[in-house]
């Protein structure tokens, strides 16, 4: 395969051997990847993906126009595999789509018009756990001017979910799409509303295996008037343009005849 061969074509007859043509040089076409790729690894990136990377030789014959990823769940058979395929000279691939906590064995090959070379040895990895199903509850809040103190009881995974390694809160202005983020590791954090509008805001606990589930949203106005806590957002929210609010409770108790 991939060989330059001289030739050259003669004529001849039954009254014996006329000339030659001229020599010119063929290249023979190439051969399948005659190498395995190497150094083969697996590494769990999420739930649902895992990273595949190797290394290839390259060789004079037989060169790879690409590489094949063969993947299968553990007690399956390898000929059951799904492929996919990178095109060039890429040395890794993410796999997506996977089931969680579960185990796969993988294999890479390089491949081009000639066919398919030898297969790697076999690696191993298992995609993450399941992130928390719990959404974080009982939020509660005090707001001191600009800053947004903000608390949560924790979430406690089941034994098929990933531990809990902190939390993300999203907080926008109403009206906005995108989102800004705190992390934190501990079930409170602290919220800056610096500009006037209300902010709605969500809790998530998040793990190795993604996101968790999110809280119930909460709506909070900016205030810039001393504090406030969420047990008094009522009152507060009932006129925001008055300086005070007072609430008067009568108990009315009908009169009894003597």
């Amino acid at each position: 395969p991939l060989t330059p061969f001289e030739v050259k074509v003669g004529v001849y007859n039954n009254k014996g051997d006329g000339p030659f043509s001229q020599i010119v040089v063929i290249c023979s076409a190439e051969g399948e990847p005659s190498a395995a790729p190497t150094d083969v690894k697996a590494t769990s990136m999420s739930v649902s993906e895992i990273l595949v990377a190797w290394k290839h030789i390259k060789e004079s014959l037989g060169r790879p126009q690409g590489f094949e990823v063969g993947y299968w769940k553990d007690m399956e058979q390898e000929d059951a595999a799904e492929t996919v395929k990178t095109r060039g000279n890429e040395s890794s691939l993410i796999l997506t789509g996977l089931e969680g906590n579960t185990l796969y064995h993988f294999t890479v090959r390089a491949y081009n018009g000639a066919g398919y070379g030898p297969p790697s040895s076999e690696v191993s990895a298992t995609t993450k756990k399941s992130p928390p199903s719990q959404a974080p509850s009982n939020l509660r809040w005090e707001q001191q001017d600009s800053q947004l103190s903000l608390g949560w009881e924790p979430v406690r995974p089941l034994a098929n979910e990933s531990e809990v390694m902190g939390y993300k809160v999203f907080y926008r202005q109403e009206g906005h799409s995108n989102s800004q983020i705190i992390e934190t590791q501990k079930p409170q954090a602290v919220v800056p509303l610096l500009d006037a509008g209300v902010y709605i805001i969500e809790v998530r606990a998040y793990s190795e295996g993604g996101d968790g589930t999110a809280s119930t949203q909460i709506r909070v106005p900016s205030y810039s008037g001393g504090k406030i806590t969420s047990a008094q957002s009522t009152l507060h929210t009932l006129s925001p343009s008055s300086s005070s609010v007072t609430l008067l409770l009568a108990l009315m108790i009908p009169s009894t005849s003597w």
